[in-house]
């Protein structure tokens, strides 16, 4: 007699990825969880290479725009107080990437903006990376203008395509090009000032008396100051590009702790330490070569080194000054570009559920900057960066307040949760407060509210951040942080348990137990990127049903 009891259904295929999206050696971790297994470098070696990662020259023209507008008292101010709040605001965040392996956008997440409230952060760390990538680049093709004659547009094109090798393979390259380069940049660097401190030392007392080129005065200005820190404080979001290196810290343990501590103080905030020397280092160098070169060459970072070296070397101070210009920009484009594609992959892969790979987004990024280095954008230097600064403060301001303020009275979660399986799409609290910040002082610094507004806009920012952001998750009781509790790894385990991996459901792969959710409409463990590509589920999880999940089996839980 023959069986008719018919067959099951052969099980669905695994989720495979795009042979780019697959390789994690190119991928690294872009949109997930660092895992331990991947964090191979020791704390001194991810220091460095973030570290490397600020050896770019905007800094110069931005110190020197600062000090020229609104003299050396002002701008001196503006620069310094901008640097207290972004070293401030950093350490938070900065010990949080290192601590739980995130990125600035996985950590945006779960500190108060939800799912998908940070896809807004995304585009907003996005464009930064491709504005200085787009001021960098053209003080690169400056450079190679004055040194090979090459025109700028072609320069332009140069500068983007030089970094394409390095940024496509990866963290592993990138920490090669920042070692490699280091010691030119390091003399380059020194080397001016040096030469200006034997040559010209009557400069140094001349520049603290400079009054600027636009009539400001030696003076201090309260409304120069203003203006000046909103500049300054465009730089704020350069966390998020330190961050991206920080999350391959190796774990912190006894033996470890104070170089890990040391490490991430000096890689995540201690980079506006050297940001601001560079500011004033740079306004002092333009300062000197403003007679001989004018006001506008001055604020080119190529020009004064030129003139600044020239007592010394001679002809061979032009060549000299475009080495270290084109090193150095290359050493920062390569984290510009790395940094843009990890965003938006980010960006993208909660939109449209696909993710074709980290590197294709390196050619989008690439893109837009070298359109706007096309439009010229190195002129309209201040007004953008001002503007620019309004959105990035307000942005990172409330992260930093939902780290240090909230986390610390129970108004949210202890620990960092990024899964698309926990969370709310919105959170009030961060992404409230960051809307309502920005768009008071966006409106401010347009002058609505009158010049003084308009000059401390940006503090109007930060100050309804740090406020806003407790005072949602106040009145909110904290209820948006969690769709639902995380049984499966909670507030932190052991590293032992953490490096346990568990198989996922969707991609047959094995992760650690931090990049693992329980899914209901998988019946079983699901990894955090297969979970933000599903869109068939209806994010039932978050739904109040939780029949069928399969819990894994959970470690001792203790806080790290």
């Amino acid at each position: 007699m023959t069986d008719t009891a018919t067959a099951p259904d052969p099980a669905p295929p695994a989720r495979s990825y795009a042979k780019l999206a697959a390789d994690e050696s190119r991928e690294d971790y872009s949109l997930r969880y660092a895992p331990h297994a991947f964090r191979r470098w020791g704390p001194g070696t991810v220091a460095g290479t973030a570290l490397g990662g600020i050896a770019y020259l905007a800094d110069f023209a931005i110190g020197a725009s600062i000090v020229f507008a609104y003299g050396f008292t002002s701008g001196a101010a503006a620069i310094l107080a901008a640097a207290a709040v972004i070293f401030l605001t950093g350490i938070p965040i900065a010990r949080a990437c290192a601590t739980y392996g995130l990125d600035m956008d996985l950590v945006t997440r779960g500190a108060g903006f939800g799912y998908f409230g940070s896809t807004l952060t995304s585009l907003i760390y996005a464009s930064f990376t491709f504005i200085f990538f787009a001021l960098e680049g053209s003080i690169m093709a400056q450079a190679m203008h004055q040194a090979f004659g090459l025109p700028v547009e072609i320069g332009y094109l140069v500068t983007t395509l030089i970094v394409i090798p390095v940024v496509f393979r990866g963290m592993g390259a990138l920490a090669k090009v920042q070692a490699w380069t280091q010691p030119v940049w390091l003399v380059g660097l020194a080397l001016p000032f040096l030469v200006l401190a034997f040559e010209a030392p009557e400069s140094w007392g001349a520049f603290t008396h400079f009054g600027g080129t636009e009539g400001a005065g030696a003076g201090f200005s309260w409304i120069g100051f203003g203006f000046g820190t909103g500049i300054a404080l465009s730089l704020i979001a350069q966390i998020g590009e330190q961050a991206d290196y920080l999350r391959f810290m190796p774990a912190r343990t006894a033996e470890n702790s104070r170089r890990w501590n040391l490490a991430v103080l000096a890689a995540g905030p201690g980079w506006v330490v050297i940001g601001a020397a560079k500011q004033l280092g740079g306004a002092f160098l333009a300062f000197v070569a403003l007679e001989a070169v004018g006001r506008t060459h001055a604020l080119e970072p190529i020009a004064p080194q030129i003139e600044a070296l020239r007592p010394w070397l001679g002809g061979l101070a032009l060549p000299a000054a475009a080495l270290f210009v084109i090193v150095s920009q290359i050493k920062i484009n390569v984290t510009n570009a790395y940094s843009g594609s990890l965003s938006w992959s980010n960006f993208f892969s909660r939109v449209t559920h696909r993710h074709p790979g980290r590197v294709w987004y390196i050619f989008l990024n690439l893109g837009i900057a070298l359109t706007l280095m096309e439009l010229n954008m190195f002129a309209m230097l201040g007004k953008l960066l001002g503007f620019y600064s309004n959105v990035g403060i307000a942005w990172i301001v409330a992260v930093a307040a939902d780290l240090v303020i909230n986390k610390r009275l129970g108004l949210s979660p202890p620990y960092i949760e990024f899964k698309r399986a926990y969370l709310y799409a919105v959170n009030p609290a961060g992404f409230g407060a960051m809307v309502i910040a920005s768009t008071v002082s966006i409106l401010a610094f347009f002058g609505l509210f009158g010049t003084h507004a308009e000059a401390f806009s940006t503090f109007m920012a930060a100050g309804l951040s740090l406020v806003l952001c407790p005072l949602i998750a106040w009145a909110t009781r904290g209820k948006y942080y969690l769709a639902r509790p995380n049984v499966v790894n909670g507030p932190g385990v052991e590293v032992a348990d953490i490096t346990a991996t568990h198989t996922c459901s969707v991609c047959e792969t094995a992760y650690e137990l931090p990049d693992i959710a329980d899914c209901p409409a998988q019946a079983g463990p699901i990894c955090s990127l297969c979970c933000s590509l599903d869109a068939t589920c209806g994010d039932v999880c978050r739904k109040g049903s939780a029949a069928g999940a399969v819990v894994l089996p959970m470690p001792s839980v203790r806080r790290v």
